[in-house]
C-alpha cells in the first residue's frame, strides 16, 4: 500500500529539498531532505503531525522560502523566487477588511497586473459555485468564518492558476463547514483539474480529497511513503462510510501511531 519514489513528467519536482533556520548550534532543522514528484492534474496531500515542516515545504514550492539544500522545479523551471502562477490558500485567510468580497477577489488580479473588468464573469461564476453570490458586496467582517474561507478560496483561484497550494485551510472551521468546503474543493478539482497540493494533519481529509498522500515523519519531516488512493469520485458520505475508506484511514493511522504521534 505504501511505496516510495515519484513519477515522471512532474509538474512539481522536489529533489532532496531541506530547510534549516538559523546558523550553527542554534539552527533548527525544520524539514527534509525529501524528494517528491507531483504530476500535472494530481491532487496530493502532504500529511503529517504538527511541526513536521509541511507548511515549510509548501512555502518553498511557492518560492516564498528558499530551500537550504536540494532543489524544487515547477513546470520544469527551478524555483528561484516568488511564483505568481500559483494560487495559495492559508489557514488564516488573507482578505483585507476594507474591501468587499468581490473587491478582495479583484485584488488578486490587480496584484498580477490583470484588469478585473475582464474577469467579471469568472468572479460571478466562482461566487455562485461556493454559495456567495448574494454576499459579493459584503465585507469580510459581515461573513462567518466558513464564508470567509470560501471567499479566500475564490481569491486563490480567480486567475486560474495551474497549481493551487492549500495550507491547512480548513483547520479552524467547524465540522459541517469543513465538509462543505471539502465538497467545493472536490468539485473544482474535478471540473478543471489543476495540480493541487494540500497540507493537512487530518487523515480523513487527506483520504477524502487526494489521488495520492505523501506521509511525512515527525520533524525534521522526511517522506515515509506515498499512498495511492483508489476510491470513486465524488467522495461523498456514501464513500466515506465504505470499508475501503475506513481501511485507508486505519492503515495510515497505524503509521502515525508507530511514530508515537497518535
Amino acid at each position: 500500500m505504501i511505496r516510495n519514489g515519484g513519477r515522471t513528467q512532474s509538474q512539481i519536482a522536489i529533489a532532496g529539498a531541506s530547510k534549516r533556520f538559523g546558523d550553527g548550534k542554534a539552527a533548527i532543522h525544520a524539514f527534509g531532505p525529501a524528494s517528491i514528484d507531483i504530476a500535472d492534474g494530481e491532487f496530493v496531500s502532504v500529511l503529517g503531525p504538527s511541526g513536521c515542516g509541511k507548511s515549510t515545504l509548501l512555502l518553498m514550492i511557492a518560492g516564498l522560502l528558499p530551500p537550504s539544500a536540494g532543489s524544487i522545479h515547477v513546470g520544469g523551471a527551478k524555483v528561484r523566487g516568488v511564483r505568481t502562477d500559483v494560487g495559495i490558500m492559508f489557514q488564516d485567510n488573507t482578505l483585507v477588511p476594507w474591501r468587499t468580497v468581490r473587491g478582495n477577489i479583484e485584488l488578486q488580479l490587480e496584484l498580477r497586473g490583470l484588469a478585473p473588468a475582464g474577469h467579471r464573469a469568472r468572479i460571478d461564476e466562482l461566487l455562485t459555485s461556493v454559495g456567495l453570490a448574494d454576499f459579493a458586496d459584503r465585507r469580510p467582517y459581515e461573513l462567518s468564518g466558513g464564508m470567509q474561507q470560501r471567499a479566500a478560496f475564490c481569491q486563490a483561484i480567480v486567475h486560474q492558476p495551474p497549481i493551487v497550494l492549500l495550507d491547512e485551510p480548513l483547520g479552524k472551521l467547524d465540522a459541517m463547514t469543513r465538509e462543505r468546503i471539502r465538497a467545493d474543493l472536490q468539485a473544482l478539482w474535478q471540473r478543471t483539474r489543476p495540480t493541487m497540493v494540500l497540507v493537512t494533519h487530518s487523515i480523513e481529509e487527506a483520504v477524502q480529497l487526494s489521488t495520492r498522500i505523501c506521509l511525512i515523519t515527525p520533524r525534521p519531516g522526511t517522506v515515509h511513503g506515498i499512498i495511492d488512493i483508489d476510491l470513486p469520485w465524488p467522495r461523498d458520505a456514501v464513500v466515506k462510510k465504505s470499508p475501503e475508506f475506513a481501511r485507508y484511514v486505519n492503515d495510515i493511522g497505524d503509521v502515525f501511531r508507530g511514530f508515537g504521534v497518535m
